[in-house]
């Protein structure tokens, strides 16, 4: 990998139409929500798929091929995680994140009494969870969206101390990376457990080894096959019933008795999605045969093009930490007098580039960013609840991964600085139930099979 020469993705620069009628290259400045397959992981499922068979339980060849390809995931998984074979933790394979925090929140046996501390810059799939199972104690954040290890310290050390602290690895949002070795220093010192939030996290980051539990999912580190991971100490999931009772799961059942079997099998009831579980341990390994430096390295100057172009651009807001903090290829920003839901949809139709606007599942985080105030926030909410969607505040989100150059951004940046000086080539409509913006007339999608 080279500065403008990153790895290709499957699908990169398919031309998509414009609201002109011309057709350009696709680009994705969206990898923050989900990214393509790398093309080792499209190989690995085309290799696997004519030997897949329903595991559990089978004795047929390709029954036997499925479990070792399953369980050689797992490990790949657990080593991904920085763990060995003989590390004590494991492998659940989970859907994603979301199912894979929900699933832990479940297994520690919460109630609203205990606390779970967290921190107002969570991803929704990281505090709705820990808000259902106990009562949540947050660490703030400054106006920039940062806080520090001592933060965090100070929520820990009130009472009653926390079961656990849930902490993202990476914000999704501005991509800003918090000392993550030093708050989970911090936590054991006072003996709290940590679970890393490692969606944004795991495929830009190595994954920091001395978090108690890890969570992330296939389709952000380039396996978009449904798989997700949650890591943690075997002995969490040695007592007690499973997140998902059901075949699997169970080593000897009656109607009147139960005994469920070993973790990590105890915890993946069901039949098993053994292909994304493939994907999943694919993409672990191309990425690390890539080598962190690697892409770290090419990460950093893309990120720096990105958010410092977007900064020099009149009427763009950078949101976030300054420029002279490291962040992550990601970048939130608003322009001056255009919705964000426009600025998306423009760049959509009129450039072929896609990003993301909104809130981006963080809507606390967001709120902050933006400089609202409580009350404001509140308001903005209340008008939402009452059918009025386009009330809710929403920025734009550019974010990139391995696959981006140099040349990709510049092309990003030339098509937002049109966005402040030239009108539209076409009309737009705001649908008041989505809050989006269509061209009018509104185009069909073509290219699709089965659209």
């Amino acid at each position: 990998m080279t500065t403008d020469a990153p790895v290709a993705l499957v699908g990169d620069g398919l031309p998509v139409p414009c609201a002109d009628g011309l057709e350009r290259p696709y680009l994705s400045f969206d990898m923050a929500a989900s990214t393509s397959a790398m093309p080792p992981v499209l190989e690995a499922v085309e290799a696997f798929l004519p030997w897949y068979a329903a595991g559990q339980g089978g004795t047929g060849y390709k029954s036997q091929a499925s479990v070792l390809a399953y369980e050689s995931s797992r490990l790949a998984a657990l080593a991904f995680a920085g763990r060995g074979a003989d590390s004590g933790d494991v492998a659940v394979i989970c859907r994603n994140t979301t199912e894979a925090i929900n699933h832990l929140a479940c297994r520690l046996g919460l109630s609203g009494g205990d606390v779970v501390a967290t921190t107002v810059a969570e991803h929704d799939s990281n505090r709705l969870p820990w808000a259902r199972a106990a009562t949540c104690r947050y660490v703030e954040c400054d106006k920039d969206g940062t806080f520090a290890a001592e933060d965090v310290a100070a929520v820990l050390d009130q009472r009653p101390v926390p079961r656990l602290l849930a902490i993202t690895g990476a914000s999704g949002v501005t991509g800003w990376l918090p000392p993550l070795l030093e708050i989970i220093a911090a936590a054991h010192h006072r003996g709290v457990p940590v679970l890393v939030d490692a969606a944004q996290l795991a495929p830009h980051r190595p994954l920091p080894a001395e978090a108690d539990f890890l969570a992330w999912s296939g389709h952000k580190i380039y396996a978009p096959f449904g798989a997700g991971v949650l890591i943690g100490p075997r002995a969490v999931f040695a007592a007690g019933d499973p997140f998902l009772a059901g075949g699997g799961a169970a080593a000897a059942r009656d109607l009147d008795h139960l005994a469920w079997v070993a973790p990590p099998e105890r915890e993946e009831a069901g039949s098993p999605n053994v292909i994304g579980a493939v994907a999943l341990g694919a993409a672990a390994g191309a990425l690390e045969a890539i080598g962190w430096a690697a892409v770290t390295g090419h990460e950093r100057r893309i990120a720096r093009l990105l958010r410092r172009g977007l900064a020099a651009i009149p009427g763009v807001r950078l949101l976030g930490p300054g420029l002279g903090t490291e962040t992550l290829p990601v970048a939130a920003f608003t322009i001056d007098g255009i919705p964000a839901a426009l600025v998306a949809a423009r760049l959509a139709e009129e450039e072929a580039i896609g990003v993301r606007h909104g809130c981006f599942y963080a809507q606390p985080y967001l709120n902050r960013l933006l400089g609202l105030s409580p009350a404001g926030a509140r308001a903005r909410r209340d008008r939402a609840r009452g059918g009025g969607v386009t009330a809710m505040p929403g920025a734009v989100r550019a974010s990139a991964g391995i696959s981006t150059s140099e040349s990709d951004v510049v092309r990003l940046l030339t098509a937002v600085g049109r966005l402040g000086t030239a009108e539209p080539p076409v009309r737009y409509r705001r649908d008041p139930s989505t809050a989006d913006f269509y061209p009018v007339p509104r185009r069909a999608r073509a290219g699709v099979a089965g659209a």
